[in-house]
């Protein structure tokens, strides 16, 4: 071992150094090298430099108290009880102790900082410990891209989130590759095309729009012969139509590709792993009965991923990478407009049919009668067409050849979305 950190560098030359990280001058790496010290480590001391850095001190690291309070160590205890409790039943998908979880969970709900090498110490000595079994071999991990927003990877996760209740509940991501941050995550009652396009516009509208998107074959993003088709006679191949979702997609400015299995769909399907263990974990201690509780709970822990956990394959925090990346000009998004000649993003971030002006210059809408006025006898004209769920409303805004005629307000139980659009 060589001396310790404060002897090695002065307070002048670690905040000299985490300054020129903060600049971008020095990667996460380097700046960890030039520390001799854990990228972990290192983050800590990011965190501890830019609350204060003026008063930023390596002091901090030798000033902790050899032994932790007693309080602390009941916590540890009483938290330990808990873990071993959920793995004790058979019906909670948990089979090991998750320690990392325990150290958050300890600073967040008690303010206690405890090292994560105290905690499994603490573990061991009360029997609070299982051995898991080798990992399995898999694929190297590594990033593919070289970019920001050089492709979006974007799943869902049907799962029970809680063990108090019967229900499962879907959580959706979309997490840009380069960065590994999740742009989007939150939780929604039951899957829909409407919940994805909505995922679309939050991360477009606050990102941007980007070179490609990732997804699985699920029918809301692929339509696929035989597996998608209503008739024996099928006269529509795979992909000769798009899904709703998918056609949002590519309006925006952006394109879709296909995991071809699940194998495929690893760097999301980690974070969903991450998630679906911390989730269960805290609805379990606390009981959570509901959509709403979970709900919190999912987000908190999102956003927990993305600014305070360090990738195991990139090395870094993803906001940190992801802000860098921006910072030096290492990005692909565009930013969102509203091509030509739609009026709102309304008019993108919806639902699209075709109807036929009858004699009468109306149109129907699963036997619903719309006037259209201004649109030429036997013509075809575009309906986008957006739920209001608050208002149990459905919004028709109808185009025809590049011209805006009009909106009409119906009643979303005279316009159930199965019907007229074929989800």
């Amino acid at each position: 071992m060589g001396k310790q950190l404060h002897n090695r560098l002065s307070d002048f030359q670690a905040r000299y150094i985490l300054s020129q990280y903060d600049s971008g001058s020095l990667s996460a790496t380097e700046a960890s090298a030039e520390f001799e010290v854990s990228m972990r480590r290192f983050f800590d001391y990011l965190k501890q430099y830019r609350d204060n850095p003026e008063e930023f001190t390596l002091a901090y690291a030798r000033n902790s108290p050899t032994r932790i309070p007693p309080e602390a160590e009941q916590a540890i205890e009483a938290e330990l009880r808990k873990e071993q409790a959920l793995i004790a039943d058979k019906d909670i998908p948990i089979r090991y102790y998750n320690y990392s979880s325990i150290r958050d969970l300890l600073l967040e709900k008690h303010g206690l900082m405890v090292s994560l090498p105290t905690i499994i110490s603490r573990a061991k000595k009360q029997g609070y410990y299982l051995e898991k079994p080798p990992a399995r071999p898999g694929h190297t991990r590594q990033v593919l891209t070289s970019y920001a927003g050089e492709l979006l990877q974007h799943d869902s996760s049907i799962h029970r989130w809680s063990p108090f209740t019967q229900e499962k509940w879907v959580g959706i991501t979309t997490l840009d590759d380069y960065s590994r941050l999740l742009l989007h995550g939150d939780m929604v009652e039951a899957e829909s095309s409407w919940a994805h396009i909505q995922a679309g516009r939050l991360v477009m509208e606050h990102y941007g729009v980007p070179v490609k998107y990732y997804a699985d074959q699920h029918s809301i993003f692929r339509f696929v012969q035989n597996r998608d088709s209503n008739w024996r006679k099928n006269t529509l191949f795979t992909d000769d139509t798009d899904p709703q979702w998918k056609q949002v997609i590519i309006e925006c400015g952006s394109s879709v590709t296909y995991a071809l299995s699940p194998q495929a769909k690893g760097k999301i399907e980690r974070p969903y792993q991450w998630l679906q263990d911390r989730v269960v974990r805290t609805c379990a201690k606390e009981q959570i009965k509901d959509f709403k509780g979970a709900r919190e709970v999912f987000r908190s822990e999102v956003k927990r991923y993305n600014t305070r956990t360090v990738h195991s394959t990139t090395g870094e925090i993803p906001i940190i990478r992801f802000e860098k990346a921006v910072a030096e000009g290492k990005s692909l998004f565009r930013p969102f407009t509203v091509p030509e000649p739609f009026l709102t993003p309304e008019d993108i971030f919806c639902f699209r049919v075709a109807r036929i002006v009858d004699g009468y210059r109306k149109i129907s809408l699963n036997h619903v009668k719309l006037a259209v006025p201004r649109a030429p006898i036997h013509s075809e004209i575009q309906l986008r067409i957006l739920p209001r769920p608050e208002e149990n409303s459905m919004e028709v805004r109808m185009w025809w050849n590049e011209t805006f005629l009009g909106v009409h307000t119906v009643s979303a139980s005279d316009l159930p979305l199965e019907r007229i659009t074929g989800l």
